[in-house]
């Protein structure tokens, strides 16, 4: 019988170091794309593949988080009585965007032990997760893809993009079959090897479905490396070797890393150039400055 995705994780506990001091006390996933934080983007795309339920993986210092998709009662007051009642509503939709859960990771353990946290929320059933660097700009909700890739394969799924060779020590790389336009059956996962040793330039950017199996695996790892960090990738690494078979679907649309501060601009670029609000004055700007 078909197993069928209900949830997602967002492990957003990481610290932001890349981006201090902004991130002292405002956790990177709040930093604004135009108008909107990352992190909004993320449960957007979540939202829009049919998923309501959303669970946080926090760290110190990001109540932040919790605060913008809770209600603000008082700021919706006061914007009514302002005579901005649209604005009003804006901020009420945020928080009927999904259901949210927020579980706490005490130690800074990688993303994998962050995972963990949340399978006692997740039971027996595969997840969405999502990383909060992976912005992408798409038609199609890129967290629908990989639930459609999911429906097809009822494995774990990798999302999947191309990069210059130069990149590929940042990311997961894959090597695999390919089996159509969109789809690896992965054979190989490298966790952030030298241009040298990559097996390819198709890398993880940051979105997956995981099922129980992963998560056994997880489980497996932190009991056998108790107070070492835990890596995603090393339990698929493991899963690999024994056999299991692991998808990656190629994401269409335009990935939008906000994992530097580089690419971080040129998200908020692309963004703002189709802003009603300011596309033509942001092309005009960048025209006069060329």
């Amino acid at each position: 019988m078909k197993t069928k995705v209900t949830k997602a994780i967002l492990p957003v506990a990481g610290l932001g170091t890349r981006f201090l001091p902004a991130t002292k006390v405002m956790p990177k996933e709040m930093l604004p794309v135009v108008d909107k934080p990352v992190i909004q983007y993320l449960v957007e795309d979540v939202v829009a593949a049919g998923i309501k339920e959303i669970i946080f993986i926090t760290g110190r210092e990001k109540r932040t988080i919790e605060d913008h998709f809770d209600i603000a009662p008082g700021l919706e007051r006061t914007l009514q009585e302002k005579g901005k009642p649209e604005q009003a509503e804006l901020i009420r939709s945020i928080s009927n965007l999904a259901e949210f859960s927020y579980i706490r990771q005490k130690e800074a353990r990688g993303d994998g032990h962050a995972l963990l946290q949340a399978r006692r929320l997740i039971g027996d059933e595969p997840v969405l997760v999502v990383f909060g660097d992976c912005l992408y700009d798409s038609d199609v909700s890129t967290c629908k893809q990989l639930l459609d890739s999911y429906e097809k394969f009822q494995a774990p799924i990798v999302g999947l993009t191309e990069v210059s060779r130069s990149e590929v020590s940042k990311f997961g790389v894959i090597d695999g079959l390919k089996i159509d336009e969109k789809h690896w059956e992965i054979k190989n996962f490298v966790e952030k090897p030298s241009s040298e040793r990559a097996p390819s330039n198709i890398v993880a950017p940051g979105k997956y479905i995981i099922t129980p199996a992963v998560f056994d695996v997880l489980d497996e790892l932190n009991k056998k490396y108790s107070g070492d960090e835990l890596r995603l990738a090393s339990a698929f690494e493991t899963m690999l070797k024994r056999g299991d078979k692991i998808y990656g679907r190629m994401l269409e649309g335009q990935w939008l890393d906000t994992g530097d501060k580089f690419s971080f601009l040129k998200a908020n670029i692309h963004m703002g150039l189709k802003h009603p609000d300011i596309a033509t004055k942001l092309k005009d700007y960048l025209k006069s400055i060329l």
